[in-house]
């Protein structure tokens, strides 16, 4: 096989490393993974796109601002990552913050996951008897078709309380219309809590109690945000004799026999080097590693990886003098149909180290579609819009805004409509047959909707297969439903066989309508 011109190197193996091993991505899954070979002498070489490490779980920089990519409570029930964290990043570096977020709307705040009395107090006793009103009405005559996040949701709280907790946030999150998402995902997300239920504890405090688990009340999180935690992790592994090529891109996967040989990447001036691999740890999307395949696998593999969908995420960070800011939760949800934010970040309550003296920073949340036309906007739109939607909020002046930044996000929700179970099984079937040294790892890498840890969990068992021979089934990790609410292992042997989770709790949505809603993008 000839080499084409622009591959001017090959790099061989570091010193009397009996394994090559090639890492694709510099995020928790990659980086866990490098760090934990070094604890059998092995080093690896990292290949990460981005120009910093840290993936979905960076902290981006923007003139001495640091904006955490979505939020990243450091908070795990898997006690082998609560010790790696620890084992990467001294204890003094860790802050441990206390868990606030609630729901904004109409200028009150909600307790969020929702308390319905708290949530009919704060409507009023005008509102509060229409919602109840509603969810009698719902009772006498509740909808026919219950198969559906609408219908289940409506069943057991009324019109009127669920138009407004929780129509408006899941379609800005998701992009299609709640009656399009399964009602077993709403079952999950509130577990044993009804109208019904809540107006009897409020009435008989002592009595008909439910139990309905909360949510953890602190947790950890690094001093300069989660990407210091990978930043140190980067600087650790690179000590011990990994190296790292950033802006590097994966253009081929090379295999035969069954097995990958060799890595393939081109680096930001267009020069290609080849990389050697017994194995290859990937966090890459899936659906890109298998497009990356060379020789590449057959037409059916390949529809199926490109039939996967991802929902895009950005971030608008706005600076403002800290004592216009009137919350101190970590971060608000907006259910208000005027704006096109989803929930807004609190930078400053999630560290103090984040922003400068005197100053506070808000991100304002959005889900897109990559390529659309939020995605392509400028900037300077971009930001002048979360300033009208701050003050449309009440949340701030415009004018009271001295800077305005923008970080995009692609690929940060893999979306779960009704084919993609069925497209993972191909690829992961694809890969064990002819490429079974290739270890798809982390969220993207797994078209799993894993929290950080659970990401680096997989990529811990992954080391563990590698160097101990082990047979941990990585892709047991993270099936609970209800993983901040209910103690539940999610350890591979605690797991029943065969079973398919979505990692954290997400919706699985037909994927008519995922590709009505894409086609509208595209049109725009």
């Amino acid at each position: 096989m000839s080499e084409s011109p622009s591959e001017t190197r090959t790099d061989s193996p570091r010193g009397n490393d009996a394994e090559q091993i090639v890492v694709i991505g510099a995020g928790p899954a990659g980086l866990t993974a490098a760090f934990q070979f070094h604890k059998y002498g092995i080093s690896s070489t990292i290949l990460e796109a981005d120009s910093q490490v840290g993936g979905i779980s960076r902290t981006a920089q923007r003139d001495g601002w640091r904006f955490d990519i979505g939020g990243h409570r450091f908070f795990t029930k898997v006690q082998a990552v609560e010790d790696l964290w620890h084992e990467i990043l001294p204890d003094e570096e860790f802050l441990m913050r206390p868990r606030k977020s609630r729901i904004f709307y109409e200028g009150k705040y909600y307790d969020y996951p929702l308390k319905a009395a708290n949530a009919l107090r704060n409507l009023g006793p005008v509102e509060a008897v229409a919602c109840v009103a509603s969810y009698a009405r719902s009772r006498i005559a509740p909808p026919k078709d219950q198969s559906n996040y609408e219908g289940w949701l409506v069943a057991r709280f009324g019109w009127r309380l669920y138009r407004t907790f929780f129509k408006t946030y899941t379609e800005k999150l998701w992009g299609v219309p709640v009656s399009d998402m399964p009602s077993d995902w709403a079952a999950q997300r509130v577990k044993g809590l009804t109208l019904g239920n809540a107006i009897k504890n409020a009435l008989l405090p002592n009595r008909n109690q439910k139990e309905i688990t909360s949510l953890i009340e602190e947790f950890q999180y690094p001093k300069y945000g989660p990407g210091m935690m990978w930043e140190v992790c980067l600087e650790k592994v690179e000590k011990q004799g990994s190296t790292i090529s950033l802006e590097t891109t994966v253009t081929k996967v090379r295999h035969a026999n069954g097995v990958a040989t060799e890595v393939v990447a081109r680096d930001a001036d267009g020069v290609e080097t080849v990389h050697p691999a017994t194995h290859v740890i990937s966090s890459m999307p899936i659906s890109e590693l298998l497009a990356a395949m060379d020789p590449p696998p057959p037409g059916e593999v390949l529809a199926a990886a490109a039939d996967l969908r991802y929902r895009d995420y950005m971030i608008v960070a706005l600076v403002l003098p800290e004592n216009l800011v009137t919350f101190d939760d970590n971060w608000l949800y907006i259910h208000d149909l005027n704006v096109r934010t989803m929930r807004i970040q609190n930078f400053g309550s999630w560290s103090p180290y984040m922003v400068k003296p005197g100053y506070n920073t808000l991100g304002l949340e959005y889900t897109v579609w990559e390529g659309d036309d939020e995605w392509n906007a400028d900037d300077d739109f971009l930001v002048q819009r979360a300033k009208q939607e701050l003050e449309h909020l009440g949340l701030a002046k415009a004018g009271e805004i001295e800077e305005g930044y923008v970080v995009r996000q692609p690929k940060a929700y893999p979306m779960y409509d009704d084919r993609y179970r069925a497209n993972v099984d191909v690829l992961r079937a694809w890969l064990a047959s002819e490429a079974s040294n290739v270890h798809p790892v982390g969220r993207n890498g797994m078209f799993r909707y894993n929290n950080q840890d659970h990401s680096m969990f997989t990529a811990m068992l992954t080391v563990e297969n590698i160097a101990e021979g082990t047979d941990h089934d990585v892709w047991e990790v993270n099936v609970e439903e209800e993983y901040h609410e209910e103690q539940v292992s999610p350890t591979p042997k605690d797991r029943p066989a065969g079973s398919h989770g979505t990692g954290r709790d997400a919706p699985v949505i037909p994927r008519a309508v995922l590709d009505a809603r894409s086609d509208r993008s595209s049109s725009n």
